[in-house]
């Protein structure tokens, strides 16, 4: 059996009961897009590797009695080198897609009560727009690379036949 499409898990296991037996499919998997909340916290586990935190505000797809959308934040977490990234490429109101899984935890606070915490672990994150920046200085210290470096010239721009490569 073929189930398994690109970004999309299936795990078989096997299921044995007295009332049920046989391969019972498993899929954890996740696709959002939003915005983020605040620039990722990124932080390093003590064996170095590499964990950010972040909260993604994605709008649902209906609006509500006022005639506005209402907004879900979702909290999210990537390690590694997607961790990495996210912290040097993005910012508070960047457009992100984030596929992944959800995965709850709970752990004891301060006060001794239980708190249990639902996110989504980020497997792959594309970085889709930056914010708008319109009070921010034209300089190349400042320019995000995912910028386009032409919008505030406003000219055509001249493009030669011999330097297309088809």
């Amino acid at each position: 059996m073929k189930y398994a499409k690109k970004n999309i898990h299936l795990k078989f296991l096997k299921y044995k009961n007295k009332k049920f037996e046989g391969i019972v499919i498993v899929m954890n998997n996740v696709n959002l897009i939003g915005r983020l909340t605040r620039d990722s916290e990124l932080r390093y586990t003590p064996s170095g590797i590499a964990v950010a935190r972040f909260t993604l505000a994605v709008q649902r797809d209906f609006y509500n009695n006022e005639n506005v959308r209402e907004v879900d934040y979702i909290n999210c977490i990537a390690w590694r080198k997607t961790a990495e990234n996210l912290a040097n490429y993005t910012m508070k109101g960047s457009l992100v897609g984030v596929t992944g899984r959800i995965q709850t935890r709970n752990y004891e606070n301060s006060e001794g009560k239980k708190v249990y915490v639902t996110e989504i672990v980020a497997e792959s994150v594309q970085f889709l727009a930056s914010p708008n920046r319109n009070n921010q200085t034209n300089n190349n210290q400042n320019q995000n690379p995912y910028d386009d470096p032409f919008t505030n010239y406003g000219e055509p721009i001249d493009i030669n036949d011999e330097d297309l490569p088809f």
